[in-house]
C-alpha cells in the first residue's frame, strides 16, 4: 500500500459515493472520442471498443477517469462556460467522489472493479483542443489511470464507491449475483 493510501485509510469509511456522469471510448488511436451510455469493462483489458483494449493487457492505463468537478475547474481556468468531456480524451467522468483521495484504492463502478493508480497528465493535444495555456491549466486536473480488477457492466448514472480490495470484491460479487 502506498504512503498516501496508508495515511487516508482510516478515513475511507467516510468517503462519499460518486456517480458516473459520462463514458467515452476512442475506437482508434488519435481518433475522436465516442460517447456511450453503457460499456463492458473487461478485466486486465479496459473498456470494450477502446483502441487500447487490444494492447492493454497488464497495463496500468486500461481506463482513464476524471472528476466532473475538475472539468468545471478547468473550464473556469480557461474562461469557458463548460468543456465537453470528449475533448479531454478520458474514458469516464465521475462526480461526487474525490478521485484524488482514491489514488491506490479499489473502486466499484457499476458492476466492475478497478484500482486507481497513476495521474493521467495532460498532453500537448490539449493546447490544440482547448487553446493556449490549456496544458498548464489542466496539470493536476487531468484525472487518473486505472487497471480493471474484475469485469462488469458500466452505465451512465451508475454508483461509484470505494471497496476494500480483497474482502469487498468477493462480497460485492456475491451481492451482484443475488
Amino acid at each position: 500500500m502506498r504512503a498516501q493510501a496508508k495515511i487516508l485509510d482510516k478515513y475511507m469509511s467516510t468517503a462519499a459515493k460518486g456517480v458516473v456522469q459520462w463514458i467515452g471510448v476512442r475506437p482508434e488511436r488519435k481518433g475522436l472520442v465516442k460517447p456511450l451510455s453503457s460499456v463492458k469493462v473487461v478485466e486486465n483489458r479496459g473498456l470494450e471498443g477502446d483502441h487500447s483494449f487490444v494492447k492493454a493487457n497488464g497495463s496500468a492505463r486500461q481506463v482513464t477517469l476524471i472528476n466532473a468537478e475538475d472539468i468545471d475547474a478547468l473550464a473556469r481556468f480557461l474562461n469557458y462556460s463548460q468543456i465537453d468531456p470528449a475533448i479531454l480524451r478520458r474514458n469516464i467522468v465521475i462526480s461526487g467522489l474525490n478521485l484524488k483521495a482514491m489514488r491506490y484504492q479499489t473502486l466499484l463502478l457499476g458492476t466492475a472493479v478497478i484500482e486507481i493508480g497513476a495521474h493521467c497528465h495532460p498532453c500537448s493535444r490539449m493546447e490544440r483542443a482547448l487553446g493556449k495555456g490549456a496544458l498548464l491549466a489542466m496539470y493536476g486536473y487531468g484525472g487518473y489511470c486505472a487497471k480493471v480488477v474484475k469485469s462488469g457492466a458500466l452505465n451512465v448514472g451508475d454508483e461509484v464507491r470505494r471497496i476494500q480490495a480483497n474482502n469487498d470484491i468477493e462480497n460485492t460479487q456475491m451481492m451482484l449475483k443475488i
